[in-house]
């Protein structure tokens, strides 16, 4: 008899073996087997379906909570090897779209799949650019928060608000209402948020500068008083274009997949697009960077640094701005934003904490409780340091997350829209509930 053969070969009849794209699986309560394909190393959930132990059963489910070894969808435009430290945007490394694109020429990249030529980048940022006006009615709705109302949740509401100012965007199957749309959005980004910060200070609102850039008009209409013309300083116009590029999308993390998840109910995109920014409120999500930089505060200084490590490896506290879900190597956006932070400090004078920062990197890149846990800095850890000198709030970190994520969540959107697999959302669930139960009379309850 022949010796087993691997899962994945089959015998030729010239007696070699021959790749076979099958995972065989048995199931031990019934002895049966069963093949299963395999295509880019993945199996379909769907084919377990088939593995059970009565006919009437519903069959086999896998059981994966938060989605750490489940693909929910097939997609061009991101791609991540966490354990290499490896980011690129429909396969353009991230350090070299970093170094030589802007933000709007990436936003491009990430929407349509390709770089654009001269011609389309101009059509482009005029587009995007002559929609950053907002109606003036979202002004009262702006005005109706409380001075001290998070400018995050302002974002979150006036983004879902625009769907009313917009019923073209539900037609979501018409390609020059999607366009439309998109430009709105991208283009409208910066001004709520602006105009959410202004609103927090009591300050006027500024409106949109359309012979700046896309980040200078944001640092306009953020920071004019009395210039009869803005003109934002070079440097920090840079940092802030960079920063949107590293934040552009990164696959399919919680608000990606939110926005997919909320969009495949075919609601309209500014909607989804607000699902999304809620997502992204979050401290472990959009609030990791503000929650970076408040332990640095609590940290104090460098000599209290030591302890602190100490308390982290008895696990009394976290070192926040180290780990990452995906990334078991240094994060690839970590290494840019610390140079760009050099260029702000030299502009705006150095941030108190940075020695701090410094060296609780050093000693966790030497430390051997770091070192074999795989815990590097990632992006969230100088980039609050950044938007602290530059003038930021605290409150204002995750609006600054969400401007450019905007391009990568609208490019996951119509990824999902027009992917023929897709269907509505609906995971599955275990149920260890009670079984069936008959009602009683309120009197009758012990």
């Amino acid at each position: 008899m022949d010796s087993a053969l691997p899962t994945t070969q089959a015998k030729t009849e010239a007696g070699g073996s021959a790749q076979r794209n099958t995972l065989t699986i048995t199931d031990n309560r019934t002895g049966h087997s069963y093949e299963v394909p395999i295509t880019h190393d993945t199996i379909r959930a769907s084919d377990l379906r088939k593995i059970k132990v009565e006919e009437v059963d519903f069959g086999m489910m896998s059981y994966d909570p938060a989605f750490n070894n489940t693909a929910s969808c097939i997609s061009r435009v991101t791609y991540i090897d966490g354990d290499k430290g490896i980011l690129r945007y429909r396969g353009y490394p991230i350090e070299q779209l970093a170094e030589k694109s802007t933000y709007l020429e990436t936003a491009y990249l990430l929407l349509h799949g390709e770089l654009p030529n001269a011609a389309q980048l101009k059509d482009w940022q005029y587009h995007v650019l002559h929609h950053t006006y907002i109606h003036e009615s979202i002004k009262k709705f702006l005005d109706g928060f409380h001075y001290d109302a998070h400018p995050m949740g302002m974002l979150i509401s006036t983004i879902a608000g625009l769907s009313t100012f917009y019923p073209d965007a539900k037609h979501i199957f018409d390609a020059d209402s999607r366009k439309k749309q998109t430009y709105r959005l991208i283009g409208k980004m910066p001004t709520l948020a602006a105009f959410s910060y202004r609103h927090t200070l009591g300050m006027p609102y500024i409106y949109p500068d359309n012979d700046l850039s896309y980040t200078g008009n944001f640092l306009n209409m953020l920071f004019r008083t009395s210039e009869t013309r803005y003109r934002p300083n070079p440097t920090l116009e840079h940092a802030l274009d960079v920063l949107f590029i590293l934040h552009a999308d990164h696959e399919q993390n919680c608000s990606a997949n939110t926005i997919r998840g909320v969009g495949s109910s075919h609601v309209d995109p500014f909607s989804a697009a607000a699902a999304a920014t809620a997502a992204l409120y979050g401290p472990l999500h959009g609030g990791a960077n503000e929650e970076a930089l408040r332990l640095l505060m609590e940290i104090g200084s460098v000599q209290k640094v030591p302890e602190f490590i100490k308390r982290v490896k008895a696990g009394e506290t976290r070192l926040m701005g180290f780990g990452h879900r995906i990334y078991k190597n240094y994060d690839p956006r970590a290494r840019i934003i610390k140079k760009i932070a050099y260029e702000v400090f030299d502009l705006m004078g150095k941030n108190p904490l940075l020695e701090i920062a410094l060296e609780c990197e050093r000693i966790a890149l030497e430390d051997e409780y770091f070192v074999k846990r795989k815990l590097y800095p990632n992006v969230d850890f100088y980039t609050g340091l950044i938007y602290q000198s530059m003038g930021f709030p605290m409150t204002m970190f995750p609006v600054l997350f969400a401007i450019p994520r905007m391009s990568g969540w609208i490019a996951q959107w119509e990824e999902m829209l027009l992917d023929p697999e897709q269907k509505i959302a609906r995971p599955r669930q275990i149920y260890l509930g009670y079984d069936t139960r008959s009602y009683q009379p309120i009197e009758d309850r012990s």
